[in-house]
């Protein structure tokens, strides 16, 4: 049996999905009371309205009951995981961690796999990413996902198990790069929000698109990540989706901004605090990457949305 810790949306979809494809599924959340409302409603309306929780899925706040599980599906908030890692790390040793989140850690400046390998030594880290939202997942809609593990057997252990017939794993064994860009997307949407929202128009964010993939794959790179990784689902897949689609809440943040207007203070929005870091982890390597500062200094109100246009458009003519 699989375990999802994170009743938020997305460990919500991937449990109904899996429990769909005839699996018997934990699904662990913090908080007591919210676990009692999904036993009793076998639904999880505070994060995924509308959807009903298959029988295989099994719930508790209880961690303790799920210690035959040997997959971990780690689908929390990106700058939650450190904290959960370390006041679960003994019940998690053995076991196969794989990250469900997409992000930079704003106090180490790692990725979810390797705070899953500094903070929780004894367990095999992996990372499932890509171009998805959490209602199609739980409505049963085509879905294909990169799942990343550097144990390549291990990684086509995980991609058997994981796999149902609406959701396609594709294997990688380059975890960072997939990594890389689940977190790096999320900022660029947040720009391509910030256009749409300031009415700068279509042509401006597929430019904007376009230069933002060149960011994300400059320092992807230099950190040691593959280039086909970034092309693939977990990189240039993700990033055409989140923006695109309004039901991307980093795309919506940025619209917001663009538009000034006051966005839900209570919507966990990744690319905001993966901005600082990302921010700060480029200029540590020396990388140049105007589209993500300008979004980090957007986001703590360093600058307008003007402003930022015009240090964008203002920069040196160049080859591309």
């Amino acid at each position: 049996m699989t375990l999802v810790m994170g009743a938020g949306a997305f460990g919500t979809a991937l449990a109904v999905a899996l429990a769909r494809g005839g699996q018997t599924v934990g699904l662990w959340a913090r908080d007591a009371g919210h676990v009692a409302e999904m036993a009793a409603s076998r639904r999880n309306d505070r994060r995924l309205p509308g959807v009903g929780l298959p029988e295989g899925v099994r719930v508790s706040a209880r961690l303790e009951e799920f210690a035959a599980e040997r997959t971990v599906l780690l689908a929390m908030p990106m700058q939650k995981m450190a904290a959960v890692l370390v006041a679960h790390r003994a019940a998690l040793r053995g076991r196969a961690l794989v990250a469900c989140c997409k992000g930079i850690d704003l106090g180490s400046l790692e990725g979810p796999t390797g705070l899953i390998a500094r903070l929780c030594p004894g367990t095999a880290p992996a990372i499932l990413t890509g171009p998805s939202f959490a209602a199609d997942i739980a409505r049963g809609l085509p879905t294909a996902l990169t799942l990343a593990c550097a144990d390549a057997a291990l990684g086509a252990a995980l991609q058997e198990e994981l796999s149902v017939p609406a959701l396609r794993l594709y294997l990688s064994e380059d975890p960072l790069g997939a990594e890389l860009g689940g977190a790096l997307k999320n900022v660029i949407a947040i720009a391509a929000g910030v256009v749409m929202g300031a009415g700068l128009g279509e042509s401006a964010r597929a430019a904007l698109v376009t230069r933002g993939f060149a960011e994300m794959s400059r320092l992807a790179l230099d950190l040691g990540a593959r280039a086909e990784t970034l092309a693939g689902l977990s990189g240039l897949g993700d990033l055409v989706l989140t923006c695109t689609s309004p039901q991307s809440r980093n795309f919506r943040f940025g619209q917001a901004l663009g538009r000034g207007e006051t966005f839900d203070p209570a919507a966990t929005v990744e690319g905001v605090a993966t901005a600082a870091a990302v921010s700060r982890l480029a200029a540590r390597r020396g990388v140049d990457m105007p589209i993500a500062n300008m979004v980090a200094a957007l986001c703590v109100q360093k600058i307008t949305v003007a402003e930022a246009a015009d240090a964008l458009l203002s920069r040196p003519l160049k080859k591309e």
